[in-house]
């Protein structure tokens, strides 16, 4: 597929409408006529996706829109942690302007949980409903296993460092490469040289000491969330706008 930027506001939005047209026409805003996001692909741009925002100024994302299902899902995502330091800034003094990563990836995965829903209820064709829930497999593979993977490694890396343990490469490496085995079990044959370096994939994940967890208890509150709002419930649809403005 080649999803066109502005389709995939317009998708984001149309999944998020039981929050109401005030939260979208935010989002639109944000997205097509203010400039949040930096969504062009660029030569030595980073690779992944960011969002930052701070009371006073409207949130920035750092992406590079692709056209893909996984873009789309990336940007709906990153527009989950904006309106949520948007709604924050509005709501809180400065004090109380930054929220914890837990009700950060709640909000963010709660959007990616409601365009997936949207999608798949909007576009019957096979293939497209394929195309959703492959992307949706690899973000919950990511979620409930690498995250949990890399929150065990951080863990071990840790407690080497309170031990007064040497912490090199290959040590670190071939930590990573025993829990991926142990979490693959063993019909899976782990490339130790390859698998193993999977850490230094990850900067701000496993520089926020025991970050990494949080982004499966997160999606997990995030799906608890919406699958209460996609059923009629109206205390889960006011739930999200609460959480949002508290920060």
């Amino acid at each position: 597929m080649d999803i066109p930027y502005e389709q995939a506001v317009e998708w984001i939005a149309a999944g998020l409408k039981p929050l109401g047209e005030d939260y979208t026409a935010v989002l639109k805003r944000g997205a097509l006529e203010e400039r949040w996001v930096d969504s062009v692909m660029n030569k030595g741009k980073r690779f992944g996706a960011f969002s930052s925002g701070i009371k006073g100024s409207h949130p920035f994302i750092m992406m590079s829109y692709d056209g893909s299902l996984y873009s789309v899902s990336t940007l709906a995502h990153e527009m989950g942690h904006s309106l949520h330091a948007y709604q924050t800034g509005q709501y809180q003094p400065f004090v109380y302007s930054r929220y914890g990563l837990f009700a950060a990836e709640v909000a963010s995965n709660f959007h990616q949980a409601m365009v997936r829903a949207y999608l798949l209820a909007s576009h019957p064709e096979p293939d497209f409903q394929l195309a959703v829930l492959q992307e949706a497999m690899s973000n919950f593979y990511r979620y409930f296993f690498t995250m949990p993977v890399l929150a065990i490694f951080d863990l071990a890396m840790h407690e080497r460092a309170e031990r007064g343990e040497a912490m090199t490469a290959d040590i670190m490496n071939n930590t990573m490469a025993d829990i991926l085995q142990e979490g693959y079990g063993p019909n899976v044959v782990v490339d130790r040289q390859r698998d193993g370096c999977l850490w230094t994939q990850f900067s701000t994940h496993l520089y926020s000491n025991f970050y990494a967890y949080q982004y499966t208890t997160g999606i997990s509150g995030a799906h608890a969330l919406a699958e209460g709002v996609l059923s009629g419930s109206a205390d889960a649809r006011g739930a999200l706008p609460g959480l949002l403005e508290s920060g």
